[in-house]
Parts: structure tokens; sequence; C-alpha cells
């Protein structure tokens, strides 16, 4: 199998990783979270390379691209740091793209793909635990629209969102709707998270709703495990760019009128790092790849992939602050804030231990000796 780049991913890449290099370095990305967490000038930006639109198809407005020039554009993204959540501009144009009627289609779509709207995918609750069949929000038809109730936690973003994508109970089973920010009964209350972006608790209270999907589930999952996928390569990403200065760190530090970069025991660490670094990319590969699978290969792929990352990530952040010492934790030093992001990675989508139990449930009928 050629895991060689095409030309176009090529430049794709080139061209985020340049903009992250010139137009999101560190002190910006500082202002920003301290501004709150969330720039639309930076969303803005974003919108012009075209990103908004990536999985958008040509013909409403998009790049039509698939699922490794997402990877790609994650990675860079990833490197970056970056706050902005175009991940949750994938799953909506996806989830529309692949399920919303066309008055819908032509309202949101050529303007997700411009950056005039963030859309983003508010379907956790608190007693859910991860599990994405639980779900408490109520929606009750109304004529010619549906009223929509329910609280939302969590929502990347949700406080400066123009619409949401979210699952609720419709005649006894799940399904998906859409509903702009601006109804009346939809209240955000917004806060930053442990990584410096922002999210909020969102609370719609018979809010109009448009039905997207009537049979939300199977939307839904698909819908979550494109940001698994996107999450896995933004991890990677930071990963990558952890590894490259916890190298960097030991090379300039000195201890024992040596650099520690000498020392054959840190030596050691930093190979078991890369050694995770590259499991974690060989998996969000195979995420990538099977992005577009049926659904049940699907899930089972994004639970492997996911379960490796955060394993992966997990150890290199911790050891890159070890091999810091304490430096590696102080807010000064972009260090720490890999580390921040990369702990809170690990919890979104599911946490580790969800989808090592995912993929143990998924493997009942080849486990055991005699299977």
């Amino acid at each position: 199998m050629d895991f060689n780049f095409s030309d176009d991913q090529q430049q794709l890449r080139d061209a985020v990783a340049k903009w992250v290099e010139k137009g999101y370095g560190f002190e910006r990305r500082r202002s920003i979270e301290a501004a709150g967490g969330f720039s639309r000038e930076a969303w803005d930006e974003l919108a012009e390379l075209g990103l908004g639109g990536l999985y958008i198809p040509e013909d409403d407005g998009g790049l039509g691209m698939g699922p490794v020039e997402g990877m790609v554009v994650m990675e860079e993204l990833g490197r970056g740091i970056v706050l902005e959540p175009l991940a949750q501009s994938l799953i909506a144009g996806a989830v529309l793209a692949g399920h919303a009627d066309e008055d819908t289609r032509d309202n949101w779509l050529p303007r997700i793909a411009g950056g005039q709207a963030l859309v983003v995918l508010a379907y956790q609750e608190r007693k859910a635990r991860y599990r994405l069949d639980i779900c408490e929000a109520e929606a009750t038809k109304d004529g010619d629209t549906y009223r929509l109730s329910g609280t939302k936690s969590l929502v990347p973003a949700g406080d400066g969102a123009d619409a949401f994508i979210v699952p609720a109970q419709l005649d006894g089973k799940i399904a998906l709707f859409l509903v702009p920010r601006s109804e009346d009964g939809v209240a955000a209350r917004g806060y930053g998270t442990q990584d410096g972006s922002r999210a909020a608790e969102v609370v719609f209270d018979q809010a109009a709703a448009t039905l997207v999907a009537p049979d939300g589930l199977p939307a839904l999952e698909h819908a979550v495990d494109i940001g698994i996928a996107a999450t896995c390569a933004e991890g990677v990403g930071a990963m990558d760019k952890t590894l490259a200065l916890t190298v960097e760190y030991m090379n300039t530090r000195k201890q024992f009128g040596t650099a520690i970069a000498n020392f054959q025991a840190l030596r050691h660490r930093v190979a078991d790092m890369k050694m995770q670094l590259e499991l974690a990319r060989s998996m969000s590969y195979y995420a990538a790849l099977k992005l577009n699978a049926p659904a049940a290969e699907r899930r089972q792929a994004m639970a492997r992939a996911k379960y490796q990352l955060g394993v992966s990530m997990r150890f290199v952040g911790q050891n890159s602050v070890q091999l810091h010492g304490g430096i590696g934790v102080t807010d000064e030093y972009i260090g720490s804030h890999y580390f921040r992001k990369l702990t809170q990675l690990e919890m979104v989508f599911g946490d580790s231990l969800h989808h090592l139990g995912e993929v143990s449930s998924r493997m009942q009928e080849s486990a055991g000796v005699f299977a």
C-alpha cells in the first residue's frame, strides 16, 4: 500500500503549516486564550484557506475533499495547538451534506464552507458517559417545525456558535436536529477549558429545530467518528511538536557539564516517546482510511485508533514534562500548553478506558483460543 501523499495533499499541508507558523504563533495563541479561547478573526483566516468546506461537496460551495485531506489539515493544526474547533466544521459539513434536506443544505453548507457560520455538534449529556445511545433531550412535532428541550454539556465554542447539531428523542428513538443559536429558548453559558479553548453548557427550552435525520443514531455515530479521526490527527501533530521541543531542550540543558541528551537513560526515554508517536501516527492513518468504511467496521476502527492515541498522548505528554523538569509545567513555556492539549485530547470523543471497552465489546465473536 502506498502511504505517500499526493502533490495536492502536500500543497494543502504546506499551506496550513505556513499559516500556523506565520499567523498563529505562541503569543497570538496566548492572547486568544486570555480573551476567552476562541477568535472569530482566526476562524475567518481558516475559512479563507477553504478549510471550513473541506468535507462539503463542490456543488455546495466546499472543496469536496476526503478523510486523508482532513487528517493532513488536522495534523498541522495540532502542531500549532490551534484553539479554533475546525473539526466541528468537518463534522457539520459531512452530516448536513449526507443527511439534511435540500433547503437546509442550501441555507447552511455555503455559509459553513465560507466561514460565515460556525455549526457545532452538541451531543454530550451528564448521564451519558460517552455513550451515544443515551439521550434525555426531547423533541416534539409542532406544526411544520419541531420543538426541542434538553441540556448539552461541553459544546465546543458553544456560546460563539451560530447553530448546533443536536440529538434528541423523537417518537421513542434518537433523531438529529439543527438548532440556530439565535432561536428563542436557546441559552449558552461559556467557559474556558483545560487546553485554553472554549466550551459551553447549552440549554434548549422548546427551541425551534429543523429535522436533519429521523434515524439519528447512525448519523450521530458517523459524526462522532469524524471527530475521532480528526482528534487522532490533531494528537499526532501535537505529539510531533512535543517530541521536537523535548529533544531541543535536552540538547541545550546541561547537567554535570554536558547536555542531558548525552545521558543514555534519557535517550532511551526519548526513543520510547518516538515509538509511541509512530504507533499513534499509524493508527491515525488507519482511522482516516476507515472513515468511509461500513458502519460496524468504521466504529471498530475508530475505537482502536482512539485507544492507541489516548495511550500515546498520555505517554508522550507525561514523559515530556518529566524530561523538562519544572519548566515543563510553567505557563510561560510553550511545552506546558502542548501537555495540556494532549491531556484534554485523550478525553475528547471518549477517553481511553471507554474505547478499550468498545474494542473489547466488538471482539467478542473472535475472542478466545477456540474462536
